[in-house]
């Protein structure tokens, strides 16, 4: 394990996050910006407070551009997903989240809230938001509940402190599916532009239903990793197959699956 890992997973137990400033370049960044811009422009704002009544939410990005790519399968996510989950994982949301201005805060949540699994708990998903603009206290930057990875299944009221996970754009911010957390207001007269991408452990419910999401021909097109990481894998010994195979089958890939 490297040392950069080492302090990153340090992070993540201690405090409940760790926040990786600059991991994309500035044409990285905007090679993201690019390809959200066209779906952005036609997006509604949120239906409920949680997903915000002036944030655009944007789902099943990978069926609708290759840009996001990048960010699915970046390694230094990836590895603390690996060494967090430890039998691997799934992708199990990948949307945007843009605050326009006004936009109020989000209830504090857990991500895996739903699973419904008695805290204190080991982590069962590792959710990033990645910033594509600046992250700051003005304008919604994710506020988060230091130590809240290890709470029993109380929940923050509203004194509870929380801190600004302030970033520049091209960072991620990365914690465990039980770190209490949300969006702030965006006080400002720009948006802001993130994105959540949200894995699994390989034997629990994704949260969107990525094999139908994601259509065959896209899946065909992605890198080997993203399609295992939507569901065309096995959890060994056998968890996944289809008509007792590999799933790649049905998408003609000519693997040395069994």
């Amino acid at each position: 394990m490297s040392s950069a890992l080492a302090r990153d997973l340090a992070e993540v137990d201690e405090h409940g996050f760790v926040v990786l400033s600059d991991v994309l370049t500035r044409r990285e960044t905007d090679a993201v910006r690019a390809g959200l811009d066209p779906l952005l422009a036609q997006a509604p704002t949120g239906r409920n407070e949680f997903e915000g009544h002036l944030t655009q939410r944007v789902y099943s990005l990978l069926a609708k551009t290759r840009a996001v790519d990048i960010l699915v399968e970046h390694p230094r996510v990836l590895a603390i997903c690996d060494r967090v989950l430890t039998d691997g994982c799934l992708l199990s949301a990948a949307l945007t989240c843009n605050v326009l201005p006004g936009g109020t805060p989000q209830p504090l949540h857990a991500d895996g809230q739903f699973y419904g699994v008695v805290r204190p708990r080991p982590p069962i998903g590792i959710s990033t938001m990645w910033a594509i603009d600046d992250f700051t206290a003005e304008n919604g930057a994710t506020l988060a509940v230091p130590g809240s990875h290890r709470w029993d299944d109380r929940a923050p009221d509203p004194s509870t402190p929380t801190v600004c996970l302030a970033m520049p754009g091209g960072s991620v911010a990365i914690f465990p599916d039980t770190l209490w957390h949300g969006a702030g207001a965006n006080r400002s007269e720009r948006q802001r532009l993130g994105l959540t991408i949200q894995y699994c452990a390989p034997w629990a419910r994704q949260i969107e239903n990525m094999v139908l999401a994601v259509p065959p021909d896209t899946a065909r097109m992605v890198s080997p990793r993203i399609r295992s990481l939507i569901g065309y894998s096995i959890h060994p010994p056998f968890v996944g197959y289809v008509d007792g195979r590999h799933p790649e089958r049905l998408l003609g890939i000519d693997t040395p699956h069994p």
